[in-house]
């Protein structure tokens, strides 16, 4: 920001806002509590997603996801579908609107792209990295204010998770934050991966976008759970839009998955870990649960995506896909003929 001292560019801005309802000012102390008792970051790896940028919006961009994919054509899978369901629900055979919205999924079906235009609207996959905060008491669990619904049954399957905060969420790195979340936004500039064990093109590629997309905005902090190992916590499983959904998810880890995914639980044990499952489940709610010499915890994950002179970041030359492009869905005119019942 320096080459910027009086009129630094949009993507390198900072506005802070400081507001004075009730609400804000307790989550600001609960973010200064955290930053205390949690003062380093690991990171954990990057995450994908799509975003568009209508007109109306230049130069934000708003997320048409969760940013939870695992790799780039994930993404790209999840922006095929979304526009695909957009000619089929928005628009009608034989419309201009419909056609260019075929044309962008069968180009989809095809190639790995980043970045497309439809009718004016620009569409990206993005990507962010997902970080924790650690320190001397371990890492960091749900805070007080984080949105959650500690009442309701983790048992209960018949409910589904929670409104996911990220889908919608608007990126605008002039966008004004509180006090808090600008100083750690700021600490963030230069965070990239930098331990042997990653591969240099990683370090490479994440050395290089502290100067293609220098700017940092943090996304909604999403929930998951993680188990304890001898020098570091082991994530278990997607992340959650809250810390039930995290609860839940642990919930059903215990009582029904983990006997059927580790080999060699013997059904003693199996039952060791159903019983703790209902002890979680019944007794007051908590963030942790240690069973048979194991500890697990409900972990805050949080994701900063980088931000240049266009926007967010799109994937890295090395960030990997483990299959390419393909068809998604059938072609729209036999789907909308089948519903019909063949009738014009």
């Amino acid at each position: 920001m320096k080459d910027y001292p009086k009129n630094p560019p949009r993507h390198l801005t900072f506005r802070v806002a400081r507001r004075d309802d009730p609400v804000s000012e307790v989550t600001e102390q609960d973010a200064l509590r955290s930053a205390e008792r949690y003062p380093h970051v690991v990171l954990r790896g990057p995450v994908f997603g799509f975003a568009e940028q209508r007109p109306a919006d230049h130069p934000g961009w708003r997320l048409l996801s969760e940013v939870a994919d695992g790799f780039p054509q994930q993404a790209r899978d999840g922006l095929n579908s979304h526009l695909w369901h957009r000619a089929k629900n928005e628009t009608a055979p034989g419309e201009e609107l419909r056609a260019r919205l075929l044309d962008a999924v069968a180009r989809l079906e095809r190639e790995p792209l980043d970045e497309l235009r439809v009718a004016g609207t620009r569409y990206r996959v993005v990507r962010a990295d997902e970080f924790a905060r650690v320190g001397p008491e371990g890492i960091e669990g749900p805070r007080p204010t984080d949105p959650d619904a500690p009442r309701r049954d983790i048992g209960d399957r018949t409910a589904g998770p929670a409104a996911d905060r990220t889908r919608g969420f608007f990126v605008d790195h002039a966008t004004p934050t509180g006090i808090m979340e600008s100083i750690q936004r700021m600490e963030l500039l230069s965070l990239r991966y930098r331990a042997a064990r990653i591969p240099s093109e990683v370090r490479f590629d994440s050395e290089r976008a502290l100067a293609t997309h220098p700017g940092v905005v943090l996304l909604p902090a999403m929930f998951t759970f993680a188990e304890r190992k001898s020098a570091s916590w082991e994530p278990k499983a997607a992340l959650q839009p809250t810390p039930r959904d995290a609860r839940a998810t642990l919930y059903d880890y215990l009582a029904e998955f983990l006997p059927k995914l580790e080999q060699e639980v013997s059904a003693r044990d199996a039952r060791g870990y159903a019983l703790a499952a209902e002890e979680f489940r019944t007794g007051p709610p908590r963030d942790e649960v240690t069973v048979l010499g194991r500890r697990f915890q409900v972990i805050r994950v949080e994701r900063l995506m980088r931000i240049g002179p266009d926007g967010p970041e799109p994937p890295r030359p090395s960030d990997r896909d483990p299959y390419g492009p393909s068809r998604i869905h059938p072609p729209l005119a036999e789907v909308e003929e089948r519903e019909s019942g063949g009738r014009p």
